[in-house]
Order: structure tokens, then sequence, then C-alpha cells
């Protein structure tokens, strides 16, 4: 007999040799219809893995997010599968489970695949999974494996085998189908009901741009028709809410080639949109102590050595600038941090004069691959809310609990009000990955771990996502649509203290090292705009938004009152303009809509003679005539009850 503990802490003796299902089965029927996957010791397991040793056992169904990733993993393999069938000759490199759906990498040699290929493709996968074939794994030897995939000609799948350890590599067969895999399937093909090929996309082979270039075949699988539909449906939704759409709509920003990739230009209600963000957190940023310091745009290498950047990120980087004198390298910041370690360094400063707090919009550069631009959210240069606070170990936990203010002030105040605290460690098992003293990660570690308690946050611990340089709290955001976003970032260091030989004087008259902290509650302007754009469809807070109404005179003789309406706003810093073009007032109110300016105020004879205004909002709702003070009061508010005071 077997000892299993379930994750309610309940330990039950099976026969050795008892599958995933068989514990499924005998705690009740309906799970055991559910259970699509399972986790054993750590491992993920296929539900038919006999067990052979005492161990923790989590059973997966759908409606968990190991579940689906063993249900889009499997869905891979199918599709796959249809690929070969449809294209002979193609060869099939990797597929996993992606965040929403998978992807199957494939070289298709001569045959093109586009989006006319989609029915037929989904047409076979179907056919295939109503087969009700059973995943089967099984063991080969990398010889074995080696000849079957170059008989095949498949050179992929031949160095990835070629970088397997013998006896640790494993097949899945399914129908007439066999793959390389590791594992973590669902019981069979029947589970999946529906199919949907959703893009093709290039793709260099292990993400080399000096390798092949594949084609990235994008699909998305459900157990019911109904929730593809409803997916497919919130897609059509995302596509409305693009940032990249809405963004050229609302002339918030632009990219040309002649500047080059990646690197957004600003247009006028882009930079008032991004400058009243930037007030925002000035202003809260002044009440919690922080002082604003700007840096250049560049540094000597020198400075990224000492930092640990270079040897990170260096080769990936901007390549450096060579000045006319020998030997002289700088590079484009990539970084604000290692600035701000030599702004602290410019003075001693006592235990008493701590913490140290400054702040910083500043713009930073970072190579990335032309295939991973993605408008605002993927870019070569942007500009980060960054901040670092310079304490004594005995401040941290106080410091780090006051920036978890700031965040959460933030995000509340922007209408990001469903979100997880992520506590991001380091991955024991590559420690080389990482600079420090274990030491010193155990502390910083540990006083995340703290903060995040006390402040009552929903968190979770994942291994393996800190910085090199130290573990940081993030804060994961679901938007509109139901996509989770990481918004806001803190982290602790001991590492660039010590790298950059900074110090305080205690009060035992003795140097000590401070701690450092590391935060951005927006992240990147850039990125940032862009998801807001996209959870709110480009209808921003009322205190954000560039244009808050917009007065359509009836007729040209109403312009003058109009000017007049437009004078008391502006005396009562309501964002206002007038629309005295030569078109009818339901055309102007149409673009009003389309531009999503919250408030239409519409001023003709009535309006004159009774000193009121007629205001429609967006979205078609009639609020009727009232006078000019009032508007004011009413903006004033519902800006009151979304931007409150830090």
């Amino acid at each position: 007999m077997i000892k299993i503990t379930l994750p309610d802490g309940t330990i039950k003796e099976y026969s050795k040799g008892s599958t995933p299902m068989d514990v499924a089965k005998s705690i009740s029927e309906g799970l055991a219809r559910n259970v699509i996957s399972a986790k054993f010791n750590d491992t993920i397991v296929e539900t038919v893995t006999p067990l052979n040793e005492d161990g923790s056992l989590t059973l997966y169904t759908w409606n968990n997010d190991e579940g689906k990733k063993a249900f889009w993993h499997s869905s891979s393999h199918i599709v796959a599968q249809a690929l070969e069938e449809l294209f002979p000759g193609a060869k099939l490199t990797i597929g996993p489970a992606i965040e929403n759906g998978f992807y199957y990498d494939v070289d298709f040699g001569e045959h093109t695949v586009s989006e006319k290929d989609f029915p037929s493709i989904e047409k076979r996968a179907l056919e295939i999974a109503r087969g009700k074939h059973d995943f089967k794994m099984h063991p080969v030897s990398k010889a074995e494996a080696l000849e079957k995939y170059k008989s095949q000609g498949n050179e992929f799948k031949v160095e990835l085998i070629e970088n397997l350890e013998d006896g640790t590599i494993t097949f899945c067969d399914h129908d007439t189908f066999t793959d390389l895999c590791r594992g973590g399937h669902i019981p069979n093909t029947g589970i999946v009901k529906a199919i949907k090929i959703l893009s093709v996309a290039g793709a260099y082979w292990r993400g080399d741009e000096n390798k092949k270039q594949l084609t990235r075949v994008y699909g998305i699988s459900f157990p019911k028709q109904k929730e593809l539909t409803e997916y497919l449906q919130l897609l059509e939704e995302a596509k409305q809410r693009d940032h990249r759409k809405l963004g050229k709509e609302l002339e918030l920003f632009a990219f040309s080639q002649k500047v080059g990739q990646g690197l957004p230009l600003w247009l006028p209600k882009g930079a008032a949109l991004r400058e009243r963000l930037e007030d925002f957190l000035k202003k809260a940023q002044k009440k919690a102590g922080y002082e604003m310091v700007v840096t250049p745009h560049i540094g000597q290498k020198e400075l990224y050595v000492t930092s640990g950047h270079y040897a990170k990120y260096g080769e990936d980087s901007f390549q450096p600038i060579h000045t006319p004198k020998d030997g002289e390298e700088f590079l484009l910041k990539p970084m604000n941090c290692p600035h701000h370690c030599e702004i602290y360094n410019t003075k001693p400063f006592s235990y008493k004069e701590l913490p140290k707090r400054y702040a910083e919009f500043g713009t930073v550069y970072r190579y990335e691959q032309s295939g991973e631009l993605h408008g605002l959210t993927r870019v070569r240069g942007f500009t980060q809310d960054d901040a670092h606070i310079f304490c004594t170990p005995e401040q941290l936990d106080e410091e780090f609990k006051k920036v978890i203010d700031l965040s959460l002030y933030v995000l509340g105040s922007l209408g990001f009000e469903n979100f997880k605290a992520q506590v991001s460690v380091r991955d024991l098992d590559n420690p080389d990955k990482y600079i420090g003293s274990v030491e010193n990660w155990e502390k910083a570690e540990n006083a995340i771990i703290n903060a995040a308690k006390e402040k009552g946050l929903d968190y979770v611990i994942e291994s393996g996502e800190a910085a090199f340089y130290g573990p940081k709290l993030d804060f994961m955001v679901k938007d509109a649509l139901g996509r989770n976003w990481q918004l806001g970032t803190i982290q602790v260091d001991y590492n660039l203290p010590e790298r950059f030989d900074l110090t305080y004087k205690g009060s035992d008259n003795e140097l000590h090292r401070p701690v450092m902290i590391h935060r951005a509650p927006f992240g990147s302007m850039e990125r940032f705009i862009a998801l807001l754009l996209e959870h709110t469809g480009g209808n921003f807070p009322l205190w954000l938004i560039p244009e808050q109404a917009i007065i359509l005179p009836v007729s040209e003789k109403h312009e003058k009152y109009a000017e007049k309406v437009l004078n008391s706003l502006e005396n009562n810093e309501i964002r206002a303009l007038i629309d005295n073009r030569n078109e009818t007032v339901g055309k102007k109110i149409r673009e009003a809509e389309m531009g999503k300016t919250p408030f239409m105020l519409i001023v003709g004879e009535s309006e004159e003679e009774h000193n009121t205004i007629a205001i429609r909002r967006h979205g078609g709702e009639d609020l009727g005539s009232i006078s000019v003070q009032d508007f004011v009061d009413l903006v004033t508010k519902e800006i009151n009850s979304t931007l409150k005071s830090f």
C-alpha cells in the first residue's frame, strides 16, 4: 500500500500502482468524470500514471490553470496531427500550451499556410478529437528517438533530442500520431469538443533570428462549443479595445519607420495624458517624501559593468557608443538604478538622514527584436516612473509597506480593482542566475513576504520570477476583459548597495550598508497607457481624459456664447474645446462619441437665453439643460469620487 496526501491534508491508502484516476473515482464519480490532469510530488503526470510511492497528489479539472494547460497542450498534439496529414512533408518542432490556448511551430517547406486553410485544419482536428483516442506515454532510448526523426529528415527534433539525457526521453502516442513529449496530457482526445485556429505568424527556431524562420500556428480549444463562442466574442471585443487602434483613433501616439521601430512618438493629446499621469504620481510622491532627480540618457559602460546590467543584458542591448577619445564607451541607459546609486554616493549620510527616496520619470532603452515589438507594450525606448529608496535594515519593513500603499492608491485611482500580488523569489535550482549572497536573498525574500502578509494582500509565491539582483512584489491585475497583466513592481535589493559601495554612518559611528528598494507603480508609462486604453476601451477616468467636454454651438451666431461657456469651464479647471466647424450638430455628436469625449455641451438659442447648457453624456444619455455651475459641480463630484487624496 502507498499513502497519498490530498490538498486538504487528508491522507488515504491505495494499492501500489494506483493511478490519479483511481484516486478521483474513490472520492466521487463526478470528480472522476471531470479530472483531466494531475500533479504528483510537484511533477505533472497523466491521469493513468501508476503511483508507486507515498506522495502528495493534486487533481486538476478544466477549471484549474494546470488543467487548462494539459488540455491545450494535448490539443496542440491533435492539431499537429492534422497539420502533418494536410501538409505532407511538414516538419514539426515544438507545441506548448500558452496563457490562452497553444501554438505549434512548423517548417512547412514549400507549403504556405494562411487564413483560408484554417477551416480545413479545424475540421480535420475535430474529426481526430471525436475518435476518443487515448494519450499514451512511453519511454524511448536516445538512439531510437534520433533514428525516428533522422529518418524523417526533421533536424529540429534531432537537435532537441541531442540535448536530452538517455533515459529521460518519452514519446506520446494518440491515434496514428507520435510526438516527442515530456508529458502532461488529458486522458483522451474526445474531451476536446471545440477547436479554433486563431492566427499564423513567423517565428525563428528557438527564438534566434540567425536560425530558420518557421510558421507558428496559434489555436485554442474548449470542452464545450459554447465556451469557444464566448471566447471569440471576447476576442472581438479585445480587437475593438486594441490600444494600437484606439491610440490612432484618439490621436494619442504614432510610430514612424524613419524614426525607428519601437520608438513611439507622443502626439499633443497623448503628451497631455502622460503629463497628467506624471503630475498625479508626483503629487502623491511629494506627500510620501520623495525627491525628484534627473539623470542622463547615457552612461559610461563601466557604470553598467559595476551594476551587473552589462553582464546580464549587454549582448542583447544597444551596442556601445564610441567617443573620439580612444577606449571611451557609453551605453544608452538600460536602467535608472545605477545612476540613482551614484546620486546617493555624492555625499555621506547618517542613519538620521535615511531613508532617502529618489524618484525620476527616466527614459531607458533596450534592444528588442523587431518580431517582439508590439505597439506600446513592447518598445525599445520607454519611460519608467522609477524611484529608489535607500534605508537602514530596520526601516525596510515600514518603507516597503508604504510603497505598497502608494501602489494600491495608483491602481485604485485608475480603476484597476481586481488584482493579486505575486511575490517573485529565486529559483533555488539555478543559483547562477542571480548575484549576491544567499543570506541577503533570504533576508530580502522574507521582508517582502512579511510585508504582503501584514498588508493583508491576496498573494502567491512564484519561484524563479525574481530579478537577477533581488526578489520582488508584482501586482497582477485583471482587466475588463478578464486578462491578467503585471502592473507595478516593488523590489528589495541588498546587492547594488554592495556593488556601488553605498554606506551610511550608524548610531555606533561605524559605516553600514543601506538596503535599496526599487519601485515603479506604473512600470513604464508606455505599457501602462496601453493597458489603461484596453481596460477602459479609451473611456479614461474623467480626471485623466484629455478633453472632458466639447461645446457644440447650434449655429455660427451662438459661438460667442460658446466662448463664454468655455471661459467659465477653464476658470474651473475643466478641459474643454469648441467645435465650430461648418458641420451639423448631429455629425459633431457622432464624432465626439467616436473620440470618447465624456460630455457634449450643446448651446443654441434657448441655452443662451436662459444661461444654460444642454448636456449629452458619452453613450447617449441626455442630462437635460442645466447651468454652467451645476455642470462644474457634476464634474467635480465625479472626479472626487474616483480620485481620492493620497
